[in-house]
């Protein structure tokens, strides 16, 4: 009695937990435009301590550059694409190269992202302050270039 009583609390036990892991996780919902404009801004703000006229002017700048330096061809995301997409994927399209000519699109498109990226910052020193500009570019170098 005691073995057969133990048995039925493990297999309630496995079947719960197989159960709660089938369970999708609520996807966040997704910023519009404006909404991330106004919250990078309001970031900056804070970190930065701007005051008003420079909170105006970054947010006309920001709102400039919001489609040149959205999430990138990856869609914010690092590894990039769909994670059930990823999974569901044969492992020789996982391993596949880059063609010569994709890696040219890609040098490409790395490059035009950087001169963006240098033409805001020439832009966003206008606006901020010697130690303002000094603690950008300190957060900046943090972030920095991850894969090198």
């Amino acid at each position: 009695m005691k073995k057969i009583v133990s048995m039925m609390a493990l297999a309630i036990l496995f079947s719960t937990t197989a159960l709660a892991q089938d369970e999708k996780r609520p996807e966040r919902p997704k910023m519009d435009k404006t909404e991330m404009i106004k919250k990078r801004t309001d970031d900056a703000v804070k970190r930065y301590g701007l005051n008003d006229t420079q909170a105006q002017q970054l947010q006309a700048l920001n709102e400039k550059y919001a489609d040149k330096m959205g999430p990138g061809p990856r869609g914010g995301r690092r590894g990039g694409g769909d994670r059930q997409d990823m999974r569901q994927r044969p492992d020789s399209a996982q391993k596949q190269q880059p063609t010569d000519e994709q890696r040219e699109q890609m040098k490409k498109q790395r490059e035009e992202r950087k001169a963006v990226i240098e033409a805001y910052d020439a832009e966003l020193s206008k606006i901020l302050t010697e130690d303002q500009l000094k603690a950008y570019k300190a957060d900046r170098e943090k972030r920095g270039p991850r894969r090198k």
